[in-house]
């Protein structure tokens, strides 16, 4: 299998930010909130990135960061797709009012903005890391339903399908053994987006006072703490936006070359 320039970019660069990730504690030159230095200190052989607004390192800020957010991101995306994807195939197997009351559910549930509904709730919430998963997943979940419901109303009229209907197969022998096999490669592709939705929105959060607190890092939280600095030149708000902006185009490139080789939505080109 020959793998796309692009989609092998992709691939280096989303394998190096999990891998930092992974292994933070081992890269970070210092601790996450430990105070080295003066305020918002140029770039040095002490620290390659300078430091932040009260003297810690940028650097190792930015590594932990990474890690705070892609495991957030990560977490959150497999809760979505968990939840969403079986509640879809559910509706779509089952069909009827059951069909028609999760549905007009996800309806109005999406008829709210993300954002406003995340904020309103975290407001009335302690906002930790678990909670955030749990309702950043749920909320995702809406969207991961829409596709996987699509996807299983197409499969469930297939042949195989109504084989084992009628050699008397139930619910969830439909869903695990005939829909969710036909319907991974959607569903993959789809888990790439997702994932860069996630990492946006917790460092949307972040960034307006309501993610991650302080002193845990993550790369919103490490823009909204370094803001000010950019009135005076120094940029070290920039590169958690630089790293963010990274990691999305690099699972952007990754999904979009699995999206290019799904046969049921690229009728089969490989």
């Amino acid at each position: 299998m020959r793998i796309p320039l692009a989609a092998l970019i992709g691939l280096i660069f989303t394998a190096l930010f999990f891998g930092a990730a992974l292994f933070a504690p081992l890269i970070a030159p210092y601790g996450m909130a430990e105070i080295v230095g003066d305020v918002w200190e140029p770039p040095s052989d002490r620290f390659p990135l300078g430091t932040d607004s009260i003297g810690r390192d940028l650097l190792s800020r930015l590594v932990y960061g990474g890690q705070t957010t892609i495991f957030i991101a990560t977490a959150a995306t497999a809760l979505s797709f968990v939840v969403g994807s079986v509640l879809g195939f559910f509706a779509a197997v089952s069909g009827g009012w059951i069909d028609q009351t999760l549905s007009r559910f996800i309806d109005l549930i999406m008829s709210i903005p993300t954002l406003i509904f995340a904020l309103v709730v975290l407001s009335v919430t302690p906002t930790k890391i678990p909670i955030l998963i749990v309702l950043m997943g749920l909320l995702d979940s809406t969207r991961v339903y829409r596709l996987a419901r699509a996807v299983a109303v197409d499969i469930t009229v297939m042949d195989y399908v109504e084989a084992a209907r009628l050699r008397g197969e139930g619910t969830l022998w439909i869903i695990f053994r005939e829909t969710l096999p036909n319907a991974l490669s959607p569903l993959i592709a789809e888990m790439g987006l997702r994932f860069i939705f996630a990492v946006l929105f917790v460092s949307t959060l972040s960034f307006l006072g309501l993610g991650v607190q302080p002193p845990q890092a993550d790369w919103g939280g490490i823009v909204k703490e370094n803001k000010e600095g950019i009135n005076y030149g120094i940029q070290a708000a920039l590169y958690p936006a630089y790293a963010i902006a990274l990691l999305c185009i690099s699972i952007n490139l990754v999904a979009d070359w699995i999206l290019g080789r799904t046969t049921s939505l690229k009728g089969g080109r490989g």
